[in-house]
């Protein structure tokens, strides 16, 4: 049975079915270069005529061509009249490409449907204002918050200056990462350990403490098959000088960098590139340490770390989401190791508390996702 396109109200905007799949096709654009663009959000472009889509383009790596200009040129340069859709407003400012909005204006399209205006400061409605004033109709919040949650890194990041933040841990249907003699491979399965990776693959750094390198030894690569996988920088949290420099993730051949975080005044291996934070109260002070990361340029980390690393990331509240892995097995052990040490919650009441929880099967395991509740 055909059903009759039915309009949706968005404030001022009102759309169509057909405006939903294109923007739909805006985002799935944008995400194909997931983990390739930053410092820069995704952005997927699609330029309709006559309910004929006659270009797509997006944003394939930072410093190239934005998703506007290449679907332009997907159209044959030709869009006066067309309906253009776009997952985040169009850049006004020139960075290492020229403004997005200034193509747009010189093309001429009759109409611009964005999913979200963009929350840069140098921006944030400027390029939906330019464009109203010359006189094309643009229509601002179709699909808003899945163009959000595609961006979420880029928002905090361009908003706080500081990365966002996923927890990371593979654990027992009994909540242990590891025996009580510190045995952990494998707690989960190999499809779990494969999406990790492509995780991985995404950010822009991944965290771990000094404990768990030197107990596990790992490299900290990302293992895929495919041209384009990267590595994540590495950093290493080495509160009570616990490395040494004889460890896999210092002699990895990658072309990503390591990093020891260390607390102001301490030593550190003269061969590492270091970070001076100051001292919290479980060594390093972890708003600090964010703080630091977005000044180099980190949009987004993934903490690996073990229970006294997850412990201090929550209890800063510097965590944005997480990631629990949960296998269908039983440790048990009061000694056996837990994802979150520290001192943790006195009461139900202190719990962290999370939100917009989603469950899948991820081969035998669970993958809960869910992201930290904020005050």
């Amino acid at each position: 049975m055909i059903l009759p396109r039915r309009p949706w109200t968005f404030g001022v905007l009102v759309c169509m079915d057909a405006d939903i799949g294109h923007m739909r096709c805006a985002l799935e654009l944008a995400a194909r270069a997931r983990g390739r663009t930053s410092p820069n959000p995704m952005v997927g472009c699609v330029i309709v005529r006559d309910d004929r889509v006659i270009g797509e383009g997006f944003h394939a790596r930072a410093g190239e061509a934005h998703a506007e200009v290449n679907a332009v040129a997907a159209a044959g340069g030709d869009i006066r009249g067309a309906t253009v859709y776009l997952n985040l407003e169009p850049c006004t400012h020139e960075g290492r490409t020229p403004p997005c909005v200034d193509l747009l204006i010189e093309k001429g399209p009759g109409r611009v449907v964005v999913a979200m205006p963009d929350p840069n400061p140098v921006v944030n409605g400027r390029g939906i204002d330019l464009l109203r004033d010359a006189g094309i109709r643009v229509d601002v919040g179709l699909l808003e918050e899945e163009a959000r949650r595609l961006n979420e890194a880029f928002v905090k990041y361009i908003m706080t200056g500081r990365p966002f933040v996923i927890a990371k841990c593979g654990m027992s249907l009994d909540g242990k990462i590891a025996t009580r003699t510190g045995h952990s491979k494998w707690v989960t399965g190999e499809e779990s350990r494969r999406m990790v990776h492509q995780l991985r693959n995404e950010v822009d750094a991944i965290l771990v403490g000094s404990r768990t390198v030197m107990l596990d030894d790992p490299s900290l690569t990302t293992r895929l098959n495919g041209p384009d996988t990267r590595d994540p920088i590495r950093v290493i949290l080495d509160a009570q000088e616990y490395l040494d420099g004889g460890r896999r993730v210092f002699h990895v051949a990658s072309e990503a960098a390591t990093w020891v975080v260390v607390p102001e005044g301490s030593k550190c291996l003269p061969s590492a590139d270091v970070l001076h934070v100051r001292t919290g109260k479980a060594g390093v002070d972890m708003t600090a340490l964010m703080d630091a990361l977005g000044q180099r340029g980190i949009t987004s980390l993934l903490i690996e770390g073990g229970g006294t690393t997850h412990a201090s990331a929550f209890e800063a509240g510097v965590v944005d989401k997480v990631w629990f892995f949960i296998a269908p097995k039983i440790v048990g052990g009061r000694d056996a190791i837990t994802p979150v040490e520290g001192a943790g919650a006195a009461t139900m009441e202190e719990a962290i508390r999370l939100c917009e929880m989603t469950v899948r099967t991820v081969g035998e395991d669970l993958l809960v996702e869910a992201y930290v509740k904020k005050d």
